[in-house]
């Protein structure tokens, strides 16, 4: 007589239980108080949902979820991986009762949307043009492609830019489309408040309906348990009813800690694609739309002013307008004799912000890009956490040449690598201090990166 579904279930998780077991995976008591009091609720090739009674059975199954999902795999003899998803009685009784939860189109409210963060207007360098291809990728055709986009990036670098110019690409092409936005921290703080007010579920409900979520500084979701468990259920979701899914962070995924292995998987197997300090081209060509947009024609400001702002503030965009506002501020205070803006007038009212840079135009970025294109990275990659042979062999020989040409403190050197203290900036020149003097194919190198920089 053959199986009913609830019979083949409850072997299936017998046969997983003693799977475990005979591995040695759980104790006998770990098999009487958690498995035998929980069961398959939900079984597909794709997916196992697993009911516990309570919140003590939920976490302890879920730290065992890899384990788990290799039982299922032995058991069903799967030849593919296997989603494990351990729930509570009470949550899947109201997911499955077929009841409707009702929500307001307006309970869960998307961040402000800017409206002129467009692609039109958005400069494209070498330093961002594969994140702005991605972008406007993903613009022309959500979901099918790039799935999610993680973009990332040092702060005021576009990164947020171009999820607004996404969201407007997608609303004028359909403005039926529903669009969410939100930063990391208002989102953990939506979860905290739907959670409060016994609205969870009525949240997960809107958020399934998205067309298209972005969410920024993603890192700031790092510790956030609850907050984990809610995005992780949107994101499947969304992602695998085919809505696109655009994400924002300070560095790649898998240098967030304090984000779920689950989490970061899944941002990882989308598209990552980085934007990097932008370049004097860049700087200057963002510089110029800054100004047309301030209502000042280019003519207005003094070509070598407008060079020597982009040299010298090019470290991001928000370095770029903060220098702009104050050559505009200084000369409607100090130069009245009419509209246009002297090179004098810049100089005056930068002198005590530029960076570091001497008659040959070194800077501490300039020589971080030049390393970086000698070895084949970004800027970014050369400034970050990485440990990498290649990528910090690059940023000792930075660092050193930071020290040796522009000869600025430890402190002012470690600023610009990402707040690293005065010790380590140290132990980096001295390593390559050694080097020099043992190896003649890595002084060669130094030599070769020097005659690119023009000293």
């Amino acid at each position: 007589m053959p199986l009913t579904k609830d019979q083949y279930l409850s072997d299936v998780w017998n046969k997983v239980t003693q799977y475990l077991y005979t591995n040695k995976f759980i104790e006998p008591e770990m098999v009487e108080s958690f498995f035998h009091t929980s069961y398959i609720f939900e079984l597909t090739e794709e997916k196992a949902i697993i009911s516990v009674v309570n919140i003590i059975q939920k976490q302890v199954l879920r730290s065992l979820s890899d384990r788990i999902a290799d039982a299922f795999i032995h058991v069903l003899d799967l030849s593919h991986p296997i989603e494990i998803e351990i729930a509570q009685e009470p949550d899947l009784e109201q997911r499955y009762s077929g009841k409707e939860i009702r929500y307001d189109e307006n309970e869960f409210h998307t961040m402000n949307i800017q409206k002129d963060r467009t692609f039109e207007n958005f400069v494209v360098g070498d330093c961002n043009r594969e994140s702005q291809a991605a972008a406007l990728a993903c613009a022309l055709n959500p979901g099918k492609f790039f799935n999610p986009l993680f973009i990332y990036g040092n702060s005021g670098l576009g990164k947020t830019h171009l999820m607004m110019a996404i969201a407007n690409y997608v609303l004028k092409t359909d403005p039926s489309k529903k669009v969410y936005y939100t930063e990391s921290l208002k989102f953990v703080e939506t979860v905290v408040n739907a959670i409060r007010d016994n609205r969870i579920e009525a949240f997960k409900q809107y958020m399934f309906s998205i067309d298209l979520l972005l969410v920024d500084d993603i890192q700031f979701l790092a510790g956030k348990e609850k907050s984990h468990e809610v995005f992780f259920t949107i994101y499947n979701e969304l992602v695998n009813n085919g809505k696109q899914v655009c994400i924002a962070s300070d560095r790649q995924p898998r240098e967030i800690k304090g984000l779920e292995d689950r989490l970061i998987s899944r941002f990882s197997s989308g598209l990552s694609v980085g934007i990097d300090s932008p370049e004097f081209e860049t700087s200057l060509a963002i510089l110029q739309m800054k100004i047309k947009q301030n209502g000042y024609g280019i003519d207005d400001c003094d070509e070598e002013g407008l060079a020597y702002i982009a040299s010298n503030f090019s470290g991001n965009v928000r370095d770029l307008e903060g220098a702009w506002n104050r050559v505009l501020f200084y000369a409607i205070q100090f130069q009245p004799d009419g509209k246009s803006i002297r090179f004098e007038t810049v100089m005056n009212a930068l002198k005590s912000q530029a960076v570091v840079s001497d008659k040959t135009g070194l800077s501490p970025k300039k020589i971080i890009k030049t390393v970086a294109d000698y070895y084949g990275l970004t800027r970014q990659q050369v400034t970050s956490k990485t440990r990498t042979k290649n990528i910090a062999n690059a940023r000792h020989i930075s660092i050193y040449l930071c020290r040796k040409l522009l000869n600025i403190s430890y402190i002012k050197i470690g600023e610009e690598f990402g707040g690293r203290d005065h010790s380590t900036i140290m132990s980096a020149c001295t390593k390559v201090e050694k080097q020099l003097k043992k190896d003649p194919i890595f002084e060669n190198v130094i030599k070769d990166i020097e005659k690119q920089l023009n000293v």
